[in-house]
């Protein structure tokens, strides 16, 4: 219990001072991590930095997809011309 509490307040400190860093999902991807690797044979830090990589590049790949609605918004829909023959 000790140890669960010392990785929550750990965690809860960096997530505070991390500021606006380029790590998004990294921080709620290492606590999820971390807390299952904890419960899989004490393996904490291995889940935490499987964590942070599964997190950021669902971050990503979420970005990504935000940006390509926007950018289809963005440009207008052309009407098909008719085919004269």
């Amino acid at each position: 219990m000790k140890m669960i509490l010392t990785c929550a307040v750990l965690a809860l400190g960096i997530a505070v001072n991390s500021g606006a860093a380029e790590a998004k999902g990294c921080i709620k991807g290492a606590i999820v991590g971390g807390v299952a690797g904890h419960y899989a044979h004490h393996h904490a830090f291995i889940g935490a930095v499987t964590g942070c990589i599964a997190g950021r590049h669902l971050a990503n790949s979420a970005a990504r997809r935000r940006e390509l609605q926007r950018q289809q918004q963005a440009q207008p829909q052309a009407q098909p011309q008719p085919q004269s023959q």
